[in-house]
């Protein structure tokens, strides 16, 4: 089978995966329209071009161009589901605002559905969780959705989708809205976040 129908068989399989996974999480409409990007030519043959089947085309790309993706670059900033979608650039500063409840519980179906797509024999439980904990430092996360995500990879980790109703999850969610905001300033200086003052 050419890379041109693996790809286009992995995106679609990765997309039903995803919708399973919100329709669980009292998403599912709104999973119905996950990564319609991939499927712009500007993604699609440049991942058709750079598909592994082993992990993501973005991260062979950067390994081809001096970490720079022109696949990440069109996708992150079309699908409010990445983090890098919510990101700005102010005063040299790095400014994060959360992700609201659907798109940070879109984000969580997203990396369950990643983790089992690129490897369905070593999934578990507890598989993306432990993905995310060693490798969440890198992302410029604002503590809101840094903390939601973990919540509910955890809850995964510990109770599959039961522990990921969409009650439960949108009270954990307001709770800790309150306590963290939504808005953070991360200093390039000083990688630290801070928690801004709402509106500012």
């Amino acid at each position: 089978m050419s890379r041109f129908f693996k790809h286009l068989f992995l995106i679609t399989r990765h997309r039903w995966h995803v919708f399973i996974n919100g329709c669980h999480c009292g998403i599912g409409f709104h999973c119905l329209f996950h990564d319609l990007s991939k499927f712009h030519p500007t993604e699609f043959f440049r991942s058709v071009k750079n598909y592994t089947g082993k992990y993501s085309p973005v991260y062979a790309e950067r390994l081809k161009d001096p970490y720079f993706s022109k696949i990440c670059q069109h996708h992150t900033k079309r699908n409010k589901h990445h983090w890098e979608y919510w990101t700005d650039f102010f005063r040299g500063n790095i400014v994060v605002k959360a992700m609201p409840w659907k798109y940070a519980t879109e984000y969580v179906c997203d990396m369950l559905s990643a983790s089992f797509c690129y490897d369905p024999k070593g999934f578990n439980g507890a598989t993306t969780y432990e993905y995310f904990e060693q490798r969440q430092g890198r992302y410029y996360l604002a503590p809101l959705t840094r903390e939601y995500v973990r919540y509910c990879l955890k809850s995964f980790a510990e109770n599959g989708f039961a522990g990921l109703k969409k009650k439960k999850t949108r009270k954990v969610y307001a709770e800790l809205e309150a306590k963290l905001g939504t808005n953070a300033i991360i200093s390039q200086l000083n990688p630290s976040p801070e928690t801004l003052p709402e509106g500012k």
